[in-house]
């Protein structure tokens, strides 16, 4: 079992902070209305803490449902017990700074500035356009 770190004032707001049932249910339908698919997903909320339980169809599910639960404004940290078969640990996050871009990332994850778009499409549908990151979002970095 994993814990994830976010910047609690960033991401988008769900609930109010103290609404720990509300929030969970709100993650909750945003996992499933981005069309991660994990089998008997629970999600519960205890003040800024998301745990995650269930079976991801893939490593990228249980990905994108780990950010989308902690990319949310009063979440800090994400406990995760999603269980993907063949998954080997390899995954990598890049915690957004302040004047970051995915050109600047790609260049220092792969080298290469010209691969952002493979950061932009390992994030979708969390981003919507390769310029719109902001500081404190966490992000995969596919291998």
């Amino acid at each position: 079992m994993a814990i994830l770190d976010f910047i609690k004032d960033a991401g988008e707001k769900l609930a109010e902070i103290g609404q720990d049932a509300v929030l969970a249910q709100k993650i909750e339908e945003r996992i499933i209305k981005h069309g991660v698919k994990v089998k008997d997903l629970q999600v519960v909320v205890k003040e800024d803490q998301v745990f995650l339980k269930g079976t991801p169809g893939t490593i990228e599910d249980r990905e994108k449902a780990l950010l989308l639960a902690g990319n949310v404004r009063g979440i800090a940290k994400v406990t995760d017990a999603l269980v993907v078969k063949g998954d080997l640990g390899r995954t990598r996050y890049h915690v957004v700074a302040k004047g970051d871009t995915l050109s600047g990332i790609s260049k220092k994850m792969y080298g290469d500035a010209n691969k952002y778009m493979k950061i932009f499409e390992a994030n979708k549908p969390m981003l919507d356009h390769p310029d719109k990151i902001y500081p404190g979002q966490v992000l995969r970095v596919p291998e």
